[in-house]
């Protein structure tokens, strides 16, 4: 057993099982032999693990950069959003499915991002009973991240149409040019949709300010589709730290979980800080 801030990872998200009531941890760790995995606690502070979840096939097209896995249960099973790349295409995000959120996961989709574009960071969100795909355009092609969306087909095995920007990186005003790049540029990660009292969305990303990497979130008075967004003013109060999400545990209380220490390359651990969304807002309880 570990405590959570033994557990090197970074990118963490939690998925609770109510019909277990276990919550499921997957993130990126390097450390580790390349694949996914997963450490699952009845009580958010004890851990188990790791487990592998994902071990790829040597058909497998992704050779490096296994980042960010998010597992989401969808018609009766557990569909998990991973970041791959190789040295010959591009980045990009994948969809694999299992029975069991403890694996094994296998191979359920092609790439479901532009294979011209390095993309990574894939979240799952649905309205109107629709799927999409919300993702990220690299800074390292573009100079300024952009947050994108595409529909999904609705058993997730392609995406349709044409994918839209939503806003770049640079669009918020706390987001800036991080000093250990010689070139501006704006980052930006680990989008994920969250939603208010009032069923109204918000979406939580990752930038850099000139020293640290901090999180924060965004919206649209319009619609979660358009690109008219409103940015928070600053990031929320957490510095050294990203790539979160939000859950609810079993009592419906919601924790925004991100990895800390981001600087310390191969030390960085998961971070559950209970959170209040209310009026468009995010708000840290303590």
């Amino acid at each position: 057993m570990m405590k959570t801030n033994e557990i090197v990872l970074r990118d963490p998200f939690i998925l609770l099982d109510k019909k277990s009531s276990t919550y499921y941890m997957y993130g990126t760790n390097n450390e580790l032999e390349i694949g996914f995995y997963c450490y699952y606690s009845k009580d958010l502070n004890e851990w188990n693990g790791p487990v592998k979840v994902f071990c790829p096939q040597n058909n497998f097209w992704g050779t490096q950069d296994f980042w960010a896995p998010e597992v989401h249960i969808y018609k009766d099973k557990y569909y998990l959003i991973g970041s791959f790349k190789s040295s010959t295409k591009c980045r990009g995000c994948q969809i694999l499915v299992s029975d069991s959120p403890l694996g094994p996961f296998n191979v359920h989709s092609g790439v479901v991002t532009p294979s011209e574009r390095e993309c990574l960071d894939g979240t799952l969100y649905f309205k109107s009973d629709k799927p999409y795909l919300i993702f990220v355009h690299e800074w390292l092609q573009i100079k300024d991240g952009e947050i994108c969306v595409v529909e999904l087909s609705k058993d997730l095995t392609k995406y349709i149409g044409t994918p839209k920007t939503l806003f770049k990186a640079s669009e918020a005003n706390w987001s800036k040019h991080p000093a250990w790049y010689k070139e501006p540029i704006n980052v930006c990660d680990g989008p994920f949709v969250v939603k208010d009292q009032n069923d109204f969305p918000l979406i939580l990303w990752s930038s850099f300010l000139e020293d640290s990497y901090d999180i924060g979130y965004s919206y649209s008075d319009v619609d979660i589709f358009s690109n008219k967004y409103i940015h928070s003013k600053n990031p929320l109060p957490i510095k050294d730290a990203g790539h979160g999400m939000i859950f609810e545990d079993l009592n419906n209380k919601k924790y925004l979980v991100l990895h800390a220490n981001n600087s310390a390359s191969g030390h960085e651990y998961p971070v559950l800080i209970p959170v209040i969304i209310k009026d468009k807002q995010i708000i840290l309880e303590n």
